[in-house]
């Protein structure tokens, strides 16, 4: 077990350090840079990255982490936007994308992919395949949250679309995807909730949301999704 603190900023990424052994660790790839540790990677949990009503909607009994009192004022509630006006200290001309274009990273038994999020957010459902495994992305009910999923029912690869009906909620839609290989309803988290495949669920892919700039550095192989 090893106790991580904020140790400095590399290319605007954070950088950790353990109290163990003093081991410096990148945070976007979470692999350990510097000292005794070196060449040793920590393990990706799953994560999501949600609008806090969609994680609303889906755990109304989960916790929240509350502020810390003696630092509140300290919070930046416009960090985003301000980050995004900032000069990058790295850039990679000639590649297809602007250095603060934001993309969905995730990775495949070593292969790299960017999903550059414009492209991303009107095409989803996003079909593709990387290093062989057939992927799902898709944008949530709320236009903002994701995920990403093995598409896959049962062990056979499977085909998704959007079937949504407006609804007099404000305009929203009723979000389900339909498999094109049992018919069946799936919700955002990736669960059957109707037809022959009720009750399974994908399995999950880790992604990160993130500048391009800062993907294609700790990524240099990566490749950009084209639709």
């Amino acid at each position: 077990m090893l106790h991580f603190y904020l140790a400095g900023i590399n290319n605007q990424n954070f950088l950790m350090r353990d109290k163990e052994t003093g081991t410096w660790w990148q945070q976007i790839t979470g692999k350990a840079i510097y000292g005794p540790l070196q060449g040793a990677a920590l393990e990706l949990v799953l994560s999501d990255e949600l609008t806090f009503g969609e994680w609303r909607s889906e755990f109304p009994s989960g916790q929240v982490l509350a502020p810390v009192a003696k630092y509140t004022k300290e919070y930046d509630s416009n960090w985003e936007p301000d980050v995004a006006k900032l000069p990058v200290v790295i850039s990679f001309p000639g590649t297809e994308l602007k250095s603060r274009d934001v993309v969905i990273g995730l990775t495949i038994a070593g292969a790299a992919r960017a999903y550059p999020w414009e492209t991303f957010a009107k095409q989803s459902p996003v079909l593709d395949r990387v290093n062989g495994t057939p992927l799902l992305l898709a944008v949530g009910p709320d236009g903002k949250s994701f995920r990403v999923f093995i598409s896959r029912i049962d062990g056979r690869d499977a085909e998704f679309f959007l079937q949504g009906e407006d609804t007099a909620d404000a305009g929203k839609k009723d979000w389900k995807l339909l498999d094109t290989l049992t018919a069946s309803e799936w919700n955002f988290q990736g669960c059957a909730t109707s037809g022959p495949a009720e009750g399974e669920c994908l399995d999950r892919i880790p992604a990160l949301k993130d500048y391009w700039f800062d993907w294609r550095n700790y990524h240099p192989d990566t490749t950009v999704y084209k639709h």
